[in-house]
């Protein structure tokens, strides 16, 4: 084995095939495959995943390993994401990951893929002092997580049904727009003013809810192409601005009352949803009004991706965390 920690890492949850290679902590490759297969159907169909899954993972390895000058002889470690995620797409990138690890008799490492979302902030400068809060926001997933180490998290609330992701693609397919709808809608709000009030879930404690939204976001576009069929197309750009600015109200309202409930200052942004150009522009006026230090990644960090698996299994492997053959995928759970 190399004196230095060569990690390779492997991300398989749902839709993405990603492989990236770490040295001591440092990223150096990280590629990923996409799947556009399931646009077509409006999101992501976990058959059609896996199988593309188990077309693209041995490729997007290799090319991996062969952006970052490594051999499969150098690696110290073969890490994977075990969970949460679609079980198919899980089980591809875990027998593979298990399958190499052994034939190379190196250690292997599994990793949980929110608890990975939040180590995306070790990968490149600025990074949060501990402890921070993290508000997680991705396709399946909303959650506010207190982290005291990168081995110590609790998840002080999430959403008690749709995601945030989930709730943009699902109000993007109501307007009419293509699968993920979270990048149109941002592309249309940019041209348009939220002059549509629509509902902010009350939940108790620092949970989130946005099924109403949804169907509040329904009755509303039924009611209005009633008496004006051309209503959505005429105010597109408006009506995305509105569900915008009301999933986003909701998101950043919840994380204030977080900080300021537990007195951290230091908070972080992380998610594939973090991509979105309003909330990370209000997340940042936000932190300047409450005196925080904020933290953002990378967008290339911020999607599914295999670096923040593969930083994420770093740590594990520097306390020596190492799994076992007999590890299987799970499909839910920020601890397994």
């Amino acid at each position: 084995m190399s004196e230095k920690v060569t990690i390779l890492a492997i991300e398989s949850s749902c839709d993405d095939t990603s492989a990236a290679v770490l040295r001591d902590g440092v990223v150096l490759s990280n590629c990923t495959a996409n799947q556009e297969a399931h646009r077509q159907y409006g999101g992501v169909v976990p058959e059609l995943a896996s199988r593309a899954h188990q077309a693209n993972i041995i490729p997007v390895v290799e090319q991996a390993l062969r952006q970052a000058g490594v051999g499969k002889e150098d690696l110290s470690a073969v890490a994977f994401t075990r969970g949460p995620g679609l079980m198919g797409s899980l089980l591809v990138g875990t027998s593979f990951a298990k399958a190499l690890a052994l034939s190379l008799d190196i250690p292997l490492i599994e990793v949980n893929h929110m608890q990975a979302h939040v180590l995306a902030h070790f990968i490149e400068d600025p990074k949060p002092a501990f402890p921070f809060i993290c508000l997680t926001v991705s396709g399946g997933h909303t959650q506010i997580v207190l982290v005291r180490a990168t081995h110590d998290m609790e998840v002080l609330g999430q959403t008690l049904d749709d995601a945030a992701g989930e709730a943009f693609d699902k109000a993007g397919k109501l307007l009419g727009l293509g699968y993920p709808a979270g990048p149109a809608i941002d592309r249309w709000a940019q041209q348009g003013q939220p002059r549509f009030a629509f509902p902010e879930a009350q939940v108790p404690g620092l949970n989130f809810s946005f099924s109403g939204l949804k169907t509040a976001i329904l009755y509303f576009l039924r009611e209005q192409t009633a008496s004006n069929p051309h209503f959505i197309e005429k105010n597109l750009a408006d009506l995305c601005a509105s569900v915008q600015s009301a999933i986003v109200s909701t998101l950043l309202k919840t994380l204030r009352r977080a900080a300021r409930r537990t007195g951290i200052r230091e908070i972080a942004l992380a998610g594939g949803v973090s991509a979105n150009s309003e909330l990370r522009h209000r997340f940042e006026d936000l932190g300047r009004q409450e005196g925080w230090n904020t933290y953002i990644p990378a967008f290339e960090y911020c999607t599914d991706n295999a670096a923040m698996i593969g930083m994420a299994a770093y740590f594990k492997y520097l306390r020596g965390e190492f799994c076992g053959q007999d590890a299987a995928p799970y499909a839910r759970g920020f601890l397994p």
